[in-house]
């Protein structure tokens, strides 16, 4: 194995437990490697810190795997990881059948991400290093979950960032690409094949129960950015009255729609339309709502984007909170990580105060247990939820 030497002059991130080391932390190389391969990492004093893998055509040179010196790199390595953030999640969330199984930096597994529908794996492989022990990864996700397929999502362009190429398709067996899932007691249909990351988005679990308190029997609510229906189905199930569903994208909706035939709900609008153009049109037509959710996509795809995105977190938020009754609730969310919590926060005071509501926190939260956060990596830190009573201001 190379040995790859650090600057004296950085920040102590990895001492910390941050999981990569960037191009501009290296001082010097020693030995000879290939891109992908296995390397020590040590401070300038020749103190170990780190093992991980190497590659130099990206910005994060190398990815670690341990700071235990003991630990050897091989298939049961990776069996024993893979077998660890299974069994935390077994332990997190009891009975679970679906969720996260694998989640990269945070499960000690830099680029592998497993996501577990049922009996079926979805994967994406996203740097070199885990390119090239594609075989114990494979072996290691037989052995733990015995599942009935596997698909491959590697259709993602950060993959060419690390000189692989883009695809997709079946690993290991064969199953429809369809596949129905249970969450919080709702059913979903998943589009592995075609759908948004690997088919859904499980980092909302907690959040989407969270709203349970705010519905009645009487409630109103108005979810938009709907996507394949998930906040609308949870409210639905909690007993609202009627449900409005906004999503600018066909295919989303009609997926949202036949999610709700699926749960057997009939008490919902479906509305295909630009929910920025859709908020504004109902504050002019003043309708308002017990319950309003906004959960719109990432807005913000890198640092010089943020001041854009603020603009159009605030613009939905203003329009959202005019939506609202006088005492009623307000859900909002972002999962730009380049939109930091105290900017959101601080984006949500704003459109209040442009609104005339004064507003309640009652709930704020990140991701779910299937995501876990390391500390030191603030690049986890990406989605932001939160609940709000709102008030008028008289």
């Amino acid at each position: 194995m190379a040995n790859v030497f650090l600057k004296r002059k950085r920040k102590k991130r990895l001492e910390l437990g941050h999981p990569w080391v960037f191009q501009s932390e290296v001082d010097y190389i020693e030995g000879d490697f290939e891109p992908g391969d296995f390397v020590n990492v040590y401070n300038h004093q020749r103190h170990f810190l780190a093992k991980g893998y190497i590659n130099p055509k990206s910005q994060m040179i190398v990815r670690v795997l341990t700071q235990n010196p003991n630990d050897e790199l091989n298939a049961q390595f990776f069996m024993n990881r893979i077998r660890q953030a299974w069994a935390y999640r077994e332990r997190m969330i009891p009975g679970v059948r679906s969720c996260r199984a694998v989640y990269g930096e945070a499960d000690f597994l830099p680029g592998l991400i497993v996501d577990k529908y049922e009996d079926v794996l979805v994967v994406q492989i996203l740097s070199l290093g885990m390119e090239k022990r594609k075989e114990w990864i494979l072996q290691a996700l037989l052995d733990v979950f015995q599942p009935k397929a596997i698909y491959l999502r590697n259709d993602v362009h950060v993959r060419e960032l690390e000189g692989l190429k883009q695809e997709k398709g079946f690993w290991y067996g064969t199953c429809d690409t369809n596949v129905q899932i249970e969450e919080n007691g709702v059913k979903y249909i998943v589009d592995i094949e075609n759908g948004q990351k690997t088919g859904f988005f499980f980092d909302q679990r907690q959040n989407r129960a969270a709203i349970k308190p705010l519905i009645t029997s009487e409630s109103t609510v108005l979810d938009c950015f709907t996507h394949t229906g998930s906040f609308m189905l949870n409210a639905c199930l909690y007993g609202a009255k009627h449900v409005t569903a906004v999503d600018i994208s066909e295919h989303a909706i009609e997926t949202a729609k036949r999610n709700a035939e699926l749960n057997g709900f009939t008490n919902v609008d479906f509305v295909v339309a630009n929910a920025f153009d859709y908020l504004r049109e109902c504050v002019q037509q003043g309708k308002k709502w017990d319950v309003v959710i906004i959960d719109p996509p990432a807005f913000a795809k890198s640092a010089h984007a943020v001041p854009k995105a603020l603009a159009g977190y605030k613009d939905i938020n203003l329009n959202g909170l005019k939506l609202v009754k006088d005492g009623g609730f307000f859900v909002t969310a972002s999962c730009s990580y380049h939109v930091h919590p105290y900017m959101f926060q601080a984006m949500v005071t704003e459109a209040a105060f442009d609104a005339k509501k004064i507003l309640r926190q009652i709930h704020w939260s990140g991701a779910g247990y299937d995501h876990p956060k390391l500390l030191a990596a603030d690049e986890g830190d990406y989605l932001k939820f939160a609940i709000y009573e709102v008030h008028s201001r008289k």
